[in-house]
């Protein structure tokens, strides 16, 4: 059995809770919070021993594996601390805060012999997976250009004031937005020339963006563009739409794929799954159990929990420049 130490109790660390208690082969040996009456309440229900340390969670022998589950500006320090003390990682996106803080996370995971993947939930997720089966097939060609969106409500219960400051990892397009970005890089494929783009924030009184549009130019001269949009009032969105050479795909990660040919979609039957997220996180547990137990490499490793950062950096330089920028 598997033993998972949880960094952190908050919003997607019972996700992860949740998962590891579904998914065979693991089991919830810790969690770490602060303060410990909140970790207490988080073993009491999902199980494992209660910490108020991140370091003494990590130290502990009958934890195998850690999910990083933090505030944004925490996951490169405690990853590097968990791979340095023999454990496997799964770090909820983002992977780190900057490019740099990216790379030292690889230089260490590649001495550590464990495994590091990122938490890009949609690459668990049935809509997506249905859709990329559809692109592997061939006969809709390759994606030439291609629109994500995250368009949401951004102060939602959960937002704490970490999420407002560019400092701690905040801002939409850190938080959720990526998630739009990643969408689009991972269906694009390829790799990224160039970034524009603008924004900030639009709807609400904080130091972080909460709106940016990005154009995004690949090397092969395709493109596509994300919007990341908190708004104070409206409805959301949440998909991407890949025009093809020879049709197109529409992927709605609540009601699932349509193919698109002579101006007409037509959904994709059982390509839509209820409770979809807690459902990818189970898939990102499964991948883990695998990684673990078969050395098998992860589905999202460090190098492209890397090129994310690296667009999300070079898009919050384009914005605060206006100016195109190459990610590193």
């Amino acid at each position: 059995m598997i033993g998972v130490g949880i960094l952190g109790a908050g919003f997607f660390g019972e996700f992860h809770a949740r998962a590891v208690r579904a998914v065979d082969g693991v089991e919830v040996r810790a969690v770490c919070a602060n303060p410990m009456a909140e970790a207490e309440v988080f073993a009491k229900q999902y199980g494992g021993t209660a910490y108020d340390d991140w370091r003494e969670l990590i130290a502990d022998s009958s934890v195998d594996a850690v999910v990083v589950a933090t505030p944004h500006h925490l996951h490169a320090p405690m990853v590097i601390a968990a791979l340095e003390a023999g454990k496997h990682v799964l770090v909820e996106k983002p992977m780190a805060l900057s490019v740099a803080e990216c790379d030292a996370v690889i230089a260490v995971s590649r001495k550590a012999n464990t495994t590091l993947m990122v938490g890009h939930i949609l690459h668990f997720a049935k809509p997506c997976l249905v859709a990329q089966d559809i692109l592997a097939r061939g006969e809709l060609g390759r994606p030439l250009a291609a629109s994500s969106s995250l368009v949401k409500f951004w102060m939602e219960e959960n937002r704490r004031g970490w999420h407002l400051d560019p400092a701690t990892g905040g801002g939409m397009l850190m938080t959720a937005g990526i998630h739009a970005l990643d969408a689009l890089l991972w269906f694009m494929g390829g790799e990224v020339k160039q970034i524009s783009a603008a924004g900030g924030a639009l709807f609400h009184e904080q130091k972080a963006d909460d709106s940016l549009m990005l154009l995004v130019r690949f090397d092969d001269n395709r493109i596509g563009q994300v919007a990341s949009v908190a708004y104070r009032d409206g409805a959301g969105s949440y998909g991407i739409d890949l025009i093809c050479e020879r049709g197109a795909l529409r992927v709605d990660f609540n009601t699932g794929v349509s193919i698109g040919h002579d101006n007409i979609w037509t959904p994709v039957p059982d390509s839509a799954e209820p409770d979809w997220m807690q459902r990818a996180v189970e898939g990102e547990w499964q991948a883990m159990v695998t990684c673990i137990r078969d050395s098998a490499p992860p589905v999202v490793d460090g190098a492209y929990g890397r090129k994310v950062i690296s667009c999300i950096a070079a898009a919050l330089t384009s914005a605060r420049e206006s100016r195109e920028v190459v990610p590193q």
